[in-house]
């Protein structure tokens, strides 16, 4: 089918489009390059340079779209706190834009980047129906937009998933992280080995946890790909769907970092540094609805190789 892919030239959304294009979809790419890189886009892929905002440009009546994969947005937790308007304005009003092109064309199915961030987490794994409270305008944004998908569904018929991510790592071949500030602490860690960083703050050593640091579900970057192909054939007219992505195994902070250092074999210099506002001890996805009804399961979920393919991404773009 033609689909289009919002954020199509970042991390998640280029392996998305990557396995899409692969999987014999006609797609095409819109993304604005504001945290995305052209050259993350496949050549057989058509791309148009715009904000979300003006996705009624490309989603034109008439033009044949059947489907949006909906991976645009701001992800970045401190400048939510420092921006939440930014925030607002783009995950959520550039989403309900978004929504009405969509009407608009009559395009009846979208998957859409959610966060497992928005769960109360506590020592356990959460699954779809576990309490939702965002920490911070990243989260709030997210569930927001998952709200406003289950009234669409409802009231026009449309056809969504929400896919709630946990933490995304790994790389696939050439298509790895590259934020600008990075945050996301395998990349952080790797950077370190890679001598683009003096040390690794490790925030906080005093948590509820087996070994002190939080504990964090990390899902290969190649499975999350696989589960929007998987989504986008199962989703059903008039029905809003939210699964879990995630191993379902936990892996605290300093678990990565050992990690890390038996993969690189270099040091991995650390700094204990105080906790972070509204970091959870732990959160770990209960992902068994994806399985069941999706038919997923992760191709790649030990942690040592989610790493080693980050790490050769980190090498060859130093």
């Amino acid at each position: 089918m033609k689909v289009l892919v919002t954020g199509g030239a970042g991390y998640i959304g280029s392996v998305v489009t990557h396995a899409l294009a692969a999987a014999g979809h006609q797609v095409v790419v819109l993304d604005d390059l504001s945290t995305g890189y052209a050259d993350n886009v496949p050549d057989s892929v058509e791309f148009r340079r715009l904000p979300l905002g003006e996705a009624a440009r490309v989603l034109t009546p008439g033009a044949g779209f059947e489907a949006v994969l909906h991976l645009a947005g701001k992800i970045e937790v401190a400048e939510s706190v420092a921006r939440p308007d930014l925030y607002w304005n783009v995950n959520v009003a550039e989403s309900m834009a978004l929504l009405d092109a969509m009407r608009a064309a009559e395009i009846p199915r979208l998957i859409f980047s959610s966060t497992g961030s928005m769960y109360d987490a506590g020592a356990g794994k959460v699954a779809e129906d576990a309490p939702v409270r965002p920490r911070n305008a990243y989260a709030a944004t997210k569930l927001a937009v998952d709200l406003m998908l289950a009234g669409e569904c409802e009231a026009f018929g449309l056809a969504a998933a929400s896919l709630r991510y946990f933490n995304a790592a790994g790389a696939v071949g050439r298509l790895g992280e590259r934020h600008s500030p990075e945050s996301h602490l395998i990349p952080i860690v790797l950077q370190v080995a890679n001598r683009q960083r003096d040390e690794l703050l490790l925030y906080g050593d005093d948590y509820p946890t087996p070994d002190g640091t939080c504990v964090r579900d990390y899902i290969h970057v190649a499975d999350l790909a696989t589960a929007h192909v998987l989504a986008l054939a199962a989703i059903r007219p008039g029905k809003h769907e939210i699964y879990n992505l995630g191993n379902g195994d936990g892996y605290s902070n300093k678990q990565v970092i050992d990690a890390a250092r038996e993969v690189t074999g270099l040091p991995i210099p650390v700094k204990l540094a105080p906790r972070r506002a509204g970091d959870a001890p732990a959160s770990v996805a209960a992902a068994g609805k994806a399985r069941r009804e999706l038919g997923w399961h992760p191709a790649k979920p030990d942690l040592r190789e989610i790493i080693a393919d980050a790490w050769s991404f980190h090498r060859t773009t130093r």
